[in-house]
């Protein structure tokens, strides 16, 4: 079965899955998907973002405020900002969310050898508060979406964009906003860098002298030492740094790369993957041309995995396979998203034992940030004041993975692994949303004094939870 058959199989299993009208199927087979896996497991996804009621969050920032309009002027720099301990303020003043946010979640399930078994994009928004299933193709694909990108006075008043990511979706039967990646937009500064590494126009071992024109950008920072592109590359991933993402940014405008990263991410059946309107002088201006959806996201970390075969076809056919990446450029990039400092988002292992957030995916922290004699995580100054050595003993999976945080953005996404002698786990998952430290719950208690706040709802890490379970 092939393209929109496909889909509409899925589409079709999954409304009768979830009417109760026939049993499930046994687990098919390790190593190759089918409708009807695909149809349960949409089912299952669709039924655990409608459990979570994420429109029972509060909004600090009204639309109808003067903070609102702000906002909306101000340059977004993810991860730099977040909430501090002054916004419990606004937190108290909070009003509730004035329609369904946004989301865009994906579950990929694989095999033991890292073969998709499952697919499942369910969206929510303004249009389809309980959810909805997006069908997906046999090349882990859609056709039926009007992606329009990001843009918060349009989400604000109610509105569903203006400008499309994809062209030639006019009369696709959904139309949806994709929430801004913030952060996780490093996943495709990562892989341009690592394709230069492997076709030998760059080394892990050079450095680079980060030395912005013009206009100062308050996202990157000042002009920077040399440094190795390895430094700037772990900081990028495992602690989010702005100043040398907009580093390698710069380095990659320098090269004449990022036209021709946009045009690979095409070629590759990855069309929503955008790294646009970057300003080439300081590597910054992150604005709403950036795009990932959160299916295009999880295929990029399924070539990532290393999974063998053909991964997926492209438009014009071509077979997709892991070698778009070199096996060493895979596991240095594994690598990285394992050692991931900010575990807070559909994990949340770095609060270890507080009974807020509440668990999600219950992942081993990497002992890089954590103090050995007291078991609290620090990661670039963020100290989150638990003994994570509990949750670590008490873990059954890995998570290598990569978040990203705005006012308006929180994002997950990564891939997830059981650990030896657990219950076996293996999936990509991807959840894009517009529930950035603008929003929170309505029963968030204060942060104690000198720990890192609590940046993102508990809803998330509640659906993180869910998503392990399936």
């Amino acid at each position: 079965m092939r393209g929109r058959q496909w889909g509409v199989a899925v589409l079709l299993g999954a409304l009768v899955i979830n009417g109760g009208g026939v049993a499930v199927a046994a687990e098919e087979s390790s190593g190759g998907r089918s409708p009807a896996a695909d149809a349960r497991l949409a089912a299952a996804l669709q039924k655990a973002v409608d459990g979570q009621k994420f429109a029972e969050v509060l909004d600090t920032v009204p639309p109808s405020t003067s903070a609102a309009k702000e906002l909306y002027r101000t340059e977004l720099a993810p991860d730099d900002k977040g909430r501090s301990a002054a916004s419990a303020k606004l937190a108290a003043a909070a009003a509730p969310i004035h329609q369904t946010p946004q989301l865009d979640a994906t579950v990929i399930k694989l095999d033991r050898a890292g073969r998709p078994i499952a697919a499942a994009d369910v969206i929510l928004s303004p249009q389809y508060p309980n959810g909805k299933i997006i069908p997906l193709d046999a090349n882990l694909t859609t056709d039926q979406v009007r992606w329009r990108q990001w843009d918060d006075a349009t989400w604000d008043n109610g509105a569903r964009g203006t400008v499309d990511i994809v062209p030639g979706r006019e009369n696709a039967p959904v139309d949806f906003m994709s929430p801004y990646p913030a952060s996780v937009l490093k996943l495709m500064v990562g892989f341009g860098i690592l394709r230069m590494v492997d076709a030998g126009e760059l080394s892990l071992d050079d450095t680079y002298t980060y030395t912005p024109v013009g206009t100062p950008s308050s996202l990157c920072g000042g002009a920077r030492a040399a440094t190795s592109i390895t430094q700037l590359f772990d900081e990028m991933i495992t602690v989010s740094s702005n100043p040398s993402t907009c580093a390698l940014i710069k380095l990659m405008h320098e090269r004449g790369k990022i036209d021709g990263l946009n045009q690979q991410f095409v070629d590759l059946g990855l069309p929503t993957l955008r790294v646009k309107g970057t300003n080439p002088n300081t590597g910054g201006t992150w604005a709403n041309a950036v795009t990932m959806s959160s299916i295009d996201t999880a295929k990029l970390l399924l070539l990532f995995n290393g999974s063998p075969g053909t991964l997926w076809k492209t438009p014009s056919g071509t077979p997709v396979n892991a070698s778009v990446l070199s096996a060493s450029s895979r596991s240095y990039l594994l690598g990285k998203l394992g050692e991931q400092g900010l575990n807070q988002v559909l994990s949340t292992t770095n609060y270890c034992g507080r009974a807020y957030p509440p668990p999600g995916i219950p992942q081993v922290t990497p002992s890089r940030w954590i103090d050995p004699a007291t078991g609290v995580v620090s990661v670039a100054g963020r100290n989150y004041g638990q003994d994570v050595r509990p949750c670590n003993a008490a873990a059954t999976v890995t998570f290598a993975h990569k978040t990203g945080l705005a006012d308006t953005s929180g994002n997950d996404a990564g891939i997830v692994k059981s650990l030896p002698g657990k219950p076996f786990r293996s999936y990509i998952v991807s959840v894009h949303s517009n529930l950035g430290y603008r929003y929170v719950d309505a029963d968030r208690p204060a942060d104690p004094a000198g720990v890192y706040p609590v940046q993102y709802t508990e809803k998330l890490a509640l659906l993180g939870r869910a998503i392990n379970a399936l």
